[in-house]
């Protein structure tokens, strides 16, 4: 399965949104980088996705999805199993 990385904050519902439906995927391990404990994490987020402020922040391997209506948005497409499966 492929690594997923989400920057994210403790109480976005965005975020929790995002996490279920990965989970629903058959996702288990989800590498979660809490950007509201760390201020380097939130300039790590920043520099990786230039112009991007808001949580959560989702890549797929090297792959950028972008925040929560994308990751839905790649789903009902049929385009998140296969970069799931990779």
């Amino acid at each position: 399965m492929a690594k997923i990385v989400m920057y994210a904050t403790a109480v976005c519902p965005y975020c929790v949104r995002a996490e279920a439906l990965l989970k629903r995927k058959g996702v288990t391990d989800i590498e979660k980088i809490r950007v509201d404990l760390d201020p380097a994490k939130r300039q790590e987020m920043e520099t990786r996705v230039p112009g991007v402020r808001t949580v959560p922040q989702i890549f797929i391997d090297d792959f950028h999805v972008g925040g929560c209506d994308d990751l839905h948005e790649l789903d009902h497409q049929g385009k998140l199993d296969p970069l799931l499966a990779a």
